[in-house]
């Protein structure tokens, strides 16, 4: 992974700050950017979601630095944007189910935690722009596929509200401060180090853990749902296309693949390439899920010049490699 380079400029040149940077998508932009020589990598994560084990390497780079606190806290973000001139913000508590049981701590970290860096960044004599993960789940009841940027419904999970009071933020602020935002709505992103473990662990990681340890796999309604699955590297590129283009206001993309899965056939698959015997049983539907999801990139291809490298097959034979 990450041979190819998907910047424009000398990133030697520049100091990033990756919030949420010991996550899962967090640690892959980390791992980029000290790979292709980045000036100064700082970590923002307070390891609630994180884990330490995916930067361990990294922090032997005398160019990564970590950071261990709470986007809550308004003087830690101060902290860590001090020289920094790019942030990555990936920092946020994710998952339908936990912000349905958990409201409060979700809208806390979500709302208030992107806030904190959104005037941390305003208020920076460095910071060109903020980079942040924005999701799928805005489209909300919104059934017309693909799913295109300028059209969204209402939200179905108050995790989805917390991802569309961001994009309002970030728009807000590049108006009224000229903080320069862009928001990836990324859809169902998997790869290495998305772990499996914990009570809202995703679905490809949780069938993977299942199929190579002969456990039992879960699916969720009848399985006939669709998801738009997208491999992280894909997530990566997106990211770091999105440094250096040009904008003139707050922009949202889809960072998807374009293709669409239900969730029996992406069990179907994982089962063929791990050669498991294990049978998925059926539970009922998940309060504020969505039935369909398929994303329309045109216009992150278009404006990013962003171009899916992996679909699902080899990702997941990419990500199947990692786990074992």
């Amino acid at each position: 992974m990450y041979n190819t380079a998907y910047h424009i400029k000398d990133l030697s040149k520049y100091s990033f700050l990756v919030t949420g940077g010991a996550g899962f998508i967090g640690s892959n932009l980390v791992e980029y950017l000290l790979r292709f020589s980045a000036k100064k990598v700082v970590i923002l994560d307070d390891f609630s979601t994180g884990y330490k084990e995916n930067i361990f390497s990294f922090l032997e780079d005398e160019r990564c630095v970590l950071i261990k606190g709470d986007i809550r806290n308004p003087v830690i973000c101060r902290r860590a944007v001090l020289g920094i001139d790019y942030i990555f913000h990936q920092a946020a508590l994710g998952s339908v189910p936990r912000s349905i049981k958990d409201p409060i701590s979700t809208n806390e970290v979500n709302v208030s935690g992107f806030l904190n860096m959104l005037i941390a960044a305003k208020d920076s004599n460095s910071v060109k722009r903020i980079i942040y993960a924005a999701s799928s789940s805005t489209y909300g009841d919104h059934n017309v596929l693909p799913k295109v940027e300028d059209k969204i419904g209402k939200p179905l999970s108050p995790y989805a509200v917390t991802k569309f009071v961001n994009e309002l933020y970030a728009d807000v602020f590049q108006k009224t401060y000229g903080i320069e935002c862009i928001g990836l709505r990324y859809f169902n992103v998997f790869g290495p180090r998305q772990s499996p473990n914990g009570a809202y662990a995703a679905v490809i990681p949780l069938f993977i853990n299942g199929a190579i340890r002969n456990e039992p796999v879960r699916i969720n309604g009848d399985g006939e749902q669709t998801r738009d699955f997208t491999f992280i590297e894909n997530v990566v590129q997106a990211n770091m296309k999105a440094i250096f283009i040009k904008i003139k206001s707050h922009q949202v993309y889809n960072i998807a693949c374009g293709k669409k899965i239900s969730i029996n056939e992406l069990w179907s698959t994982i089962k063929h390439l791990t050669n498991s015997g294990v049978n998925a049983v059926h539970q009922k539907d998940r309060i504020g899920d969505i039935k369909d999801s398929l994303a329309n990139i045109n216009k992150a291809k278009e404006e990013l010049m962003y171009a899916p490298k992996f679909f699902l097959n080899e990702g997941l034979k990419l990500t199947l490699k990692s786990y074992k």
